[in-house]
């Protein structure tokens, strides 16, 4: 049997997943002269919602937890900034990014909740 970690039993940290996924995708729309600015900035932004939750998950003390769950909160909002920068400067469909919103309200809103669970056992 393989071992799963525990962090990727999570539903936050599966929808994060998805979610970089799915940015990933819709970079492959963006100009040529964007690949090492505002793509790079994404991808960035992205990989750390993911990284993070798992970082986290991974210490043992609640504070070291909640803050990297903070700090993927973070990104998570630099993201979907950064998503809506991109259909202000139209590389990407105000379609495009309303199908991917979804994903960003689920993602913050279970992040959320385990950070607070988080902070109630330090």
């Amino acid at each position: 049997m393989e071992y799963i970690y525990h962090f990727e039993k999570l539903e936050v940290y599966q929808l994060a997943r998805q979610l970089t996924v799915k940015v990933y995708q819709l970079l492959k729309k963006f100009p040529p002269e964007e690949k090492f600015a505002l793509c790079n900035q994404l991808q960035r932004s992205a990989i750390s919602v993911p990284s993070n939750i798992a970082e986290g998950i991974g210490r043992l003390a609640a504070k070291e937890t909640t803050h990297f769950l903070e700090i993927a909160y973070g990104s998570l909002m630099e993201l979907y900034c950064q998503l809506q920068l991109s259909v202000d400067l139209g590389y990407i469909s105000e379609e495009d990014f309303n199908q991917i919103r979804p994903l960003f309200f689920t993602t913050s809103k279970l992040l959320n909740g385990l950070h607070k669970a988080k902070q109630n056992q330090s």
